[in-house]
């Protein structure tokens, strides 16, 4: 009986404590369960962080410029690539046709300044002559003469200036008039007015020597382009003996619609086609031809960075007009489409770079670019779809 009842007590002090005991577990499960929660939660939060730099650096990688084609300057000589200058202006386009010419000053007709014979012909058609270098020599009566009086002239006006120095010497002394002195000065004047003039008359003729020999000589460097003389045959005064060119000096000249020329201005710039290949001019005049039947406007210009093809080559160029003057533009041939995009490619100093461009309007051989150059930029136009293949095989390269 004694050990029921302590067994009795305890039993009830476990069932009292057994609400107690059993809440107390379930706020641990609930406890635990945020932490495991939290926790999770900082993986995934340390996960998405790991993958952030991912994204970043290809976003960082999307607004990069254009890949870069890596060219030595003997790989560039060698592919072809035509580099040109970004040009300004759009709007409507007009082809031309033309010719290259002599400019004013860079032809000379070498004429013979008196009647003669021919003795000797120094150059031939093609030769490379210098300015005051002979083409001819001929002989001349009349040059003889010349050269004679020039020669007597200048004895006169000496015998002249040492009369009035004698003269000079007696009126100090009080043997002769002052009026003699003056007298004596007079006439040393116009002996050396006579002699300048014969001496003058000489040199107008060619300068003869004592044989009456004429030296015919260019009046510019270039290269003779006909000779109308032989040894032996006799030339008039003002017959033409050689034909002289500098080609340095040629120009593109072109035949225009007489409204464009109040349209192109000194400065315009011109794609020009020759047999050679492609090259940019500079408009130097642009003025209307009254003389042509129609009144043609005549367009000169000189070529940007290039040589001038040689006289009386057959030249076409496009010229742009009616565009604002900073609108920039390019060769159609240096549009590429890459990725997707169209792209010109930058020449830099380890080869050329792809520049994403946005294009306008289309005018003749050029296209207009609204945004991604400045106009300071070079870039590749005739060969630029090499870069393009060679770009589209380095990136293959990559993805293996």
């Amino acid at each position: 009986m004694n050990l029921s009842r302590p067994l009795f007590r305890a039993g009830s002090l476990l069932l009292a404590f057994l609400p107690a005991l059993l809440l107390a577990a379930c706020a641990g499960d609930k406890q635990a369960a945020p932490a495991a929660d939290e926790a999770h939660g900082h993986g995934a939060e340390r996960q998405q962080d790991a993958r952030e730099p991912a994204t970043t650096s290809a976003a960082d990688a999307e607004a990069e410029p254009g890949d870069t084609v890596r060219l030595t300057p003997q790989q560039r000589a060698a592919s072809g690539i035509e580099v040109v200058a970004v040009g300004r202006g759009g709007g409507a386009s007009t082809r031309l046709a033309g010719r290259v010419e002599p400019a004013v000053g860079a032809r000379a007709a070498v004429a013979a300044s008196i009647t003669g014979r021919v003795e000797r012909v120094l150059v031939a058609p093609g030769s490379a002559v210098r300015r005051g270098q002979p083409l001819a020599i001929v002989v001349s009566g009349e040059a003889a003469v010349f050269r004679a009086n020039a020669l007597a002239a200048s004895a006169e006006a000496e015998a002249a200036r040492l009369a009035h120095a004698r003269d000079q010497t007696l009126v100090a002394q009080g043997v002769v008039a002052r009026q003699e002195l003056e007298s004596s000065h007079a006439r040393a004047v116009a002996a050396r007015a006579q002699a300048a003039a014969a001496q003058a008359q000489a040199a107008a003729n060619g300068a003869p020597d004592a044989s009456g020999r004429v030296r015919i000589v260019s009046p510019l460097d270039g290269r003779v382009g006909a000779v109308q003389v032989t040894p032996g045959s006799v030339v008039a005064a003002g017959s033409v003996v050689a034909e002289v060119t500098d080609p340095a000096m040629n120009e593109l000249v072109f035949a225009a619609p007489p409204a464009l020329a109040a349209q192109v201005a000194p400065g315009t710039t011109l794609e020009v086609s020759a047999p050679g290949g492609n090259f940019a001019a500079t408009v130097t005049a642009a003025t209307a031809d009254l003389r042509a039947p129609g009144g043609t406007a005549v367009i000169r210009a000189m070529p940007v960075a290039a040589p001038v093809p040689p006289a009386g080559s057959p030249v076409t160029a496009v010229v742009v007009t009616e565009g604002q003057d900073t609108a920039l533009s390019v060769p159609a041939d240096a549009v590429q489409t890459v990725e997707g995009r169209s792209a010109v490619f930058v020449a830099v100093a380890e080869g050329f770079r792809a520049q994403p461009v946005l294009t306008g309007r289309r005018a003749g051989d050029r296209i207009e670019i609204l945004d991604g150059l400045r106009g300071s930029e070079r870039i590749a136009g005739r060969n630029a779809f090499l870069l393009k293949a060679e770009l589209a095989k380095g990136d293959a390269e990559h993805g293996h």
